[in-house]
């Protein structure tokens, strides 16, 4: 039922998070309006964070009581919202995820309340747009704003509003959340899929919003760019193997690289065996320079490299956990 009044509604805001002290303070500052126009508590979830984090969250909570510290022994994201609904879920109506490393509009929470209100709806998600300051986060957040990245991922690219299967998670209505019991904490990775198949599965729906968005910045290095994308297989293969669900399109695509790069093997049989690696690397890289020439964007080809450790990583990951789950059928 519409309120007409998003100061009726109250909103738990979570914020995970594990060594932020270079982001916390300034990122609880910007929802300090969410706190004077809503009926609002930030809770930080934190993970065990030895930099000055905690020290930082303490002193801010000392001059403002609407403002929680809440140790997460779990560690995990999915861990930090899981318990900060059971604390302290009972007082209200709506829980709004913020994510430690990722930028927001100072009416960010406003503006999800309000499209929760007006749509009726159980889940706000919104679109994420990544953005970077050196020059492989650069690559990286150009790699992942485009379809070589995001394979066409509406909550990636930014649609006008419309029902959805998933999104970027943002608001949802507690009693759905808890309805479905919660995020899933074996994943550490990829919980809000998972969750989202869940809450659509038991009749919720989710509403993906054009009227605000997020800011996510990539991670800086090969190497850590890699772990996350091979998290993200691994729990992807996990959230179809529980669901026994069926991947889709654009997620069948990465899906063939590991495989063809095992296949490049036979090269030493048949040199036909190299043509399909060195296919999904020329077209990598042959998009990069399109981005360079036709949007007169210099990190295209470096863009290309990126979107190549995407994909290798989130293949790899994929399969590390099918052979992992086939291993544990057997064994049992």
């Amino acid at each position: 039922m519409k309120t007409g009044d998003p100061k009726h509604m109250r909103c738990l805001i979570v914020i995970p998070c594990l060594n932020e002290e270079k982001h916390i303070e300034p990122l609880i500052a910007k929802l300090g309006g969410a706190l004077n126009e809503l009926d609002a508590r930030i809770v930080v979830a934190d993970g065990g964070s030895t930099d000055r984090t905690r020290d930082i969250v303490k002193e801010i909570a000392g001059a403002d009581p609407r403002i929680l510290l809440l140790d997460n022994p779990k560690r995990l994201q999915s861990a930090a919202i899981n318990l900060a609904v059971e604390t302290f879920g009972n007082d209200y109506d709506y829980l709004i995820r913020i994510d430690a490393h990722g930028d927001y509009p100072d009416d960010y929470c406003q503006r999800l309340v309000e499209e929760a209100d007006a749509t009726e709806t159980d889940s706000v998600v919104v679109a994420m747009r990544t953005q970077g300051f050196s020059a492989f986060q650069k690559a990286t957040a150009v790699a992942q704003n485009s379809k070589l990245g995001n394979g066409g991922s509406k909550h990636r690219e930014g649609a006008k509003g419309h029902w959805a299967d998933h999104g970027h998670h943002a608001l949802m209505r507690i009693t759905a959340f808890r309805a479905v019991g919660g995020y899933d904490e074996t994943f550490s990775h990829n919980e809000d899929a998972e969750l989202d198949y869940r809450l659509r599965k038991a009749g919720y729906r989710i509403w993906l919003t054009d009227k605000t968005t997020m800011t996510y910045y990539p991670r800086a290095s090969i190497p850590t760019l890699f772990r996350q994308y091979l998290g993200y297989g691994a729990r992807r293969a996990r959230n179809i193997l529980k669901h026994r669900s069926m991947p889709s399109v654009r997620q069948m695509l990465p899906l063939a690289v590991v495989p063809i790069f095992v296949g490049a093997f036979l090269a030493v049989l048949n040199w036909i065996a190299v043509i399909p690696i060195g296919l999904w690397a020329f077209a990598c890289l042959a998009y990069g320079f399109w981005i360079a020439l036709g949007q007169k964007n210099p990190y295209g080809p470096l863009a290309a490299i990126s979107a190549m450790v995407m994909h290798f990583a989130w293949s790899m990951g994929f399969w590390m956990e099918v052979l992992k789950f086939r291993g544990r059928r057997v064994v049992s």
